[in-house]
């Protein structure tokens, strides 16, 4: 199997985290100035490992191998969330670089190659998934004439003729060039942690069901409104979001999580009761029926509020994704390399967080690999994991695509 370096791992990821470094982590948000120095040194370092780097037109970063066989797509992200950690998306990118040096430097290797792609905009600063969507032909024009900086609102076009991308082609895949997808990540979570193991084998990766809850009611005086009289929209959307806490238990599957991310009520003063009140609700599942019996309970719920309160309550549904099932092969290929270098202390697991391997798995078999976060800790500055499971997670995702790729070529 080819052989990785560990210093070389451990360096990448220690330089890249110097670009945007925020206390021990990072603030390296979509198309801000350090975000396109990352894209400038990952594509410099492509070029060192032999591969031809392009920055497209929606800012991915794709490394292409030379090799003349069969090759595997490898890759992740490098933007981050505002203020937090160092590894998520950067980890995949760094891993699947050092598995096309390694490749190149191993003669039992020849022929077969490792393509190398950071992803843009995984995080979502103007669109999630914007750049694996744009690669595998599901991104449309339309979609980026809408898309917004979150937090700024800057146009997503505008930021690209910024970054120097305007005007480039949109790269996409090509799949009868890859064998599949490969695609390494910190777990996000603690589960590996807490169960004393060192490797997840991603088996699928949730979907995830976002809606708007918005309830309707009468602004007035908060002193003078006597509480059999008055309209309150937030405590109708309260009282709606603990009903849902309560009887979602009964109807969820063991790893089924469901959040309210936002609550804004309008006007929003001290002493005026809401005329309207707005939450952001969303749950996340990989089996499709487990959704749709959330839904129809979601509904349900909302039909009975409906009956009983004076502040109407609407339902909008703002977007679906669909679960993505990691390939059955690369899954026993990870598996086997983990056992190898792990025995004993690996576990497969579904993804509970979106990756770009869930848009990739629409045109490529693809697979995941977990190492473990340290206290479960992610989209925090504080996000770390040890150097050794660092290192471990590198030399069981180089096995596992070497294996992946032989097989296929049988």
């Amino acid at each position: 199997m080819p052989s990785i370096d560990p210093d070389r791992v451990l360096g990448d990821l220690y330089e890249l985290r110097k670009i945007g470094a925020y206390k021990t982590g990072v603030h390296r948000p979509t198309f801000s100035p350090e975000d396109i120095a990352s894209r400038r040194w990952l594509a410099e370092r492509m070029e060192r490992a032999g591969l031809d780097a392009h920055i497209d037109g929606i800012g991915n970063v794709l490394g292409f191998s030379g090799a003349p066989g069969r090759k595997m797509l490898a890759g992740s992200h490098v933007e981050t969330q505002n203020h937090a950690g160092w590894l998520d998306g950067a980890l995949g990118v760094i891993y699947a670089l050092e598995a096309a040096r390694a490749f190149a430097a191993d003669p039992a290797m020849a022929g077969l190659g490792v393509d190398v792609a950071a992803f843009c905009d995984e995080e979502g600063h103007f669109l999630n998934f914007m750049g694996s969507r744009s690669f595998v032909g599901l991104l449309a024009e339309q979609d980026l004439d809408q898309a917004r900086d979150r937090t700024s609102g800057m146009p997503v076009r505008d930021a690209l003729a910024q970054a120097g991308y305007a005007g480039r082609a949109r790269l996409t895949i090509d799949p009868g060039r890859y064998a599949g997808y490969f695609e390494a990540h910190i777990e996000q979570g603690d589960t590996l942690e807490s169960s004393g193991l060192k490797l997840g084998v991603v088996t699928a990766i949730v979907a995830i069901r976002q809606y708007r809850i918005v309830a309707t009611g009468e602004q007035n005086h908060a002193g003078t409104t006597s509480m059999a009289r008055r309209r309150d929209a937030g405590l109708a959307l309260v009282r709606l979001l603990a009903a849902i806490d309560r009887r979602f238990p009964e109807v969820a599957a063991p790893r089924c999580v469901w959040t309210t991310g936002r609550i804004t009520l309008e006007p929003g003063g001290p002493s005026v009761i809401p005329e309207r009140a707005e939450a952001l609700f969303q749950f996340r599942d990989t089996d499709p029926a487990v959704l749709d019996r959330l839904q129809a309970t979601l509904e349900g719920l909302i039909a009975e509020a409906n009956r009983e309160s004076r502040c109407p309550i609407e339902l909008a549904l703002i977007s679906a994704s669909m679960p993505a099932v990691m390939d059955e092969r690369f899954q026993a290929a990870l598996e086997e390399a983990a056992e190898r270098h792990a025995p004993g202390r690996h576990m497969r697991m579904p993804s509970g967080a979106g990756h770009d391997a869930q848009y990739l798995a629409r045109k490529l078999p693809a697979a995941m690999l977990f190492v473990p976060s340290i206290g479960g800790l992610s989209h925090h500055w504080a996000e770390n994991t040890s150097d050794e499971d660092i290192v471990l997670g590198a030399r069981v995702f180089v096995d596992a695509i070497a294996a992946a790729l032989q097989q296929s070529g049988e």
